[in-house]
């Protein structure tokens, strides 16, 4: 684990500058103290990280909840009871790892999760292009269609044009500047480029650039545009700044109401998370969700006890991790100490931070996550794979993440109906131990509610096998079982499996890409 510290420091410093606004932002849009929000991210990353098997998820507050959470406090009458909610949430997600409630997230098809993801960086850059130009009446990290302001986002974009911050802007577009040719050009010139993240160097420069203003009128950069992290007198009074849970109604209907639907929804957010980062990691690393609900369950209580707010893994940070170059759980663990040790250390150094550098960084997480080349993909695949991704985008944008992924799941299911893709046996598989040998051949019809089994099938293989692919009968193979063959080619050559390939398009060992070889025509008998 601490073989790639090289890769894991640089990239947790880039996903703690992502981190601290939405955490601070998440806490004001849920009606939380400011310092539950960090105390959430501050868990997420240091106790979920160690628990967790996820070598690039991050975890922390999460915006899907926000609205739950405000609702929850609004309704209990206090934030110490909705504490005693989140501990006993926790509990719950233990209790889904025990009963294995992870396999769940296999079922979620591809062109969903690919529509969540790309719906996540729509929202980014739109929710961040106010921040951009120094309008902040939205709290960062909102996800929310209709804002708490009573402004939509579409609406606070086009206010954005009366109510530019001049010094906001200018550190923005240089954030932007140096961030853009750092990754694209200096990153290529020298190792020391690639090291050092150019979003750090943006912070910097940002923050330098917020100092020198200060001291004129024309650039001045006010308060409500800067970071604002909790500032004790002391460390000692920061013990002042927590608040612990209140139990006296713990066992009351309501309490338990409120709990279990923390549990579900940050259970179902956590696992659509798990199976996009896994997508996203270039090493197709395979998170073991059983254990990831274990983690989350802990963190929940562990949060839930010091005064934190509820606990998912979330798309934001961890897409961030991912294209800063991280490799392991390091890095996840590492920018919660970051968070523990600057809340503590340096709150007011963070607190001459300019909001609109951070929403440079977003900006650029957002179009990685959106690239227009997606959408010509996803059309390209036909309107089985194109309608859930496409529907799962537009509600995510017009209404938030949560709306988006259950009527994307909705569709999808209806895609399932239509084109009749169940089929209870399609899967058969024979063993020889002597020579290695394993034959899989498939039937006539896979769709995407055998991605689990397959998965499962595939990753399990041991070092060395010869496995014989038959699927010459097979006359219906979704695409999300094509990329799970595709990212199994990595895990074959890291384990050293060789694969014969039997189908209509031919004879092939060892293809270098399922979706290539797909596209072929079939061979006439």
């Amino acid at each position: 684990m601490f073989k790639y510290l090289k890769n894991d420091i640089p990239a947790s410093i880039v996903v703690f500058f992502v981190a601290l606004p939405l955490c601070l932002g998440i806490a004001l849009a849920s009606d939380a103290p400011p310092l539950s929000g960090l105390i959430s991210g501050i868990i997420g990353g240091v106790v979920v990280g160690s628990i967790s098997k996820s070598k690039i998820g991050v975890s922390g507050p999460a915006a899907g909840l926000a609205a739950i959470v405000a609702s929850a406090i609004a309704t209990l009458g206090s934030f110490e009871l909705f504490l005693s909610a989140v501990v006993l949430a926790g509990v719950i997600q233990i209790l889904f790892g025990v009963l294995r409630m992870g396999v769940i997230g296999y079922y979620f098809p591809n062109s969903v999760i690919k529509g969540m993801l790309t719906g996540i960086g729509i929202i980014i850059i739109l929710k961040q292009i106010p921040h951009f130009f120094g309008y902040d009446t939205e709290a960062e990290g909102a996800d929310s269609f209709i804002e708490k302001s009573g402004e939509n986002t579409f609406s606070a974009i086009a206010h954005v044009i009366d109510n530019i911050t001049l010094g906001s802007l200018i550190i923005a577009a240089l954030g932007l500047i140096i961030i853009l040719f750092w990754d694209n050009i200096l990153s290529k010139k020298h190792f020391f480029f690639k090291t050092i993240q150019g979003s750090l160097i943006a912070v910097v420069v940002g923050t330098i650039l917020q100092i020198i203003f200060s001291s004129t009128s024309d650039f001045s950069i006010d308060g409500m545009h800067l970071v604002q992290v909790p500032v004790p007198d002391s460390i000692s009074e920061f013990g002042n700044f927590l608040s612990f849970p209140d139990f006296s109604q713990i066992f009351t209907i309501e309490l338990f109401t409120i709990a279990f639907t923390l549990a579900l929804v940050a259970s179902l957010e956590t696992l659509l998370s798990v199976e996009a980062t896994d997508k996203l990691d270039p090493e197709k690393n395979i998170t073991p969700t059983n254990r990831e609900l274990f983690a989350q369950g802990f963190g929940n209580i562990a949060s839930g006890l010091i005064g934190g707010l509820p606990i998912t893994q979330v798309i934001v940070r961890s897409s961030a991790n991912v294209q800063s170059n991280a490799k392991t759980k390091m890095s996840a663990i590492l920018h919660g100490l970051f968070l523990l040790i600057s809340v503590l250390a340096i709150p007011t150094v963070l607190n001459h931070i300019p909001k609109s550098v951070l929403a440079s960084i977003l900006i650029v997480v957002g179009f990685k996550l959106a690239k227009p080349s997606l959408f010509k993909k996803m059309f390209s695949l036909g309107w089985t794979q194109f309608l859930p991704f496409i529907v799962t985008v537009v509600v995510i944008v017009f209404t938030n993440l949560l709306y988006g992924i259950f009527t994307g799941l909705a569709i999808g299911f209806v895609v399932v109906l239509i084109k009749n893709y169940q089929n209870s046996i399609f899967l058969h598989k024979i063993e020889d131990e002597k020579t290695n040998l394993v034959q899989m051949t498939f039937a006539e019809e896979i769709s995407f509610l055998n991605k689990a089994a397959i998965q499962k099938e595939l990753f399990s293989l041991p070092e060395n096998t010869k496995l014989e692919l038959d699927i010459r009968k097979t006359t219906y193979l979704d695409y999300d079982i094509v990329e799970i063959l595709e990212d199994f080619i990595i895990q074959a050559k890291n384990k050293n499996i060789s694969i014969h390939l039997k189908s209509e398009r031919g004879i092939v060992d060892n293809p270098k890409s399922f979706i290539e070889f797909f596209k072929l025509k079939k061979q006439s008998i």
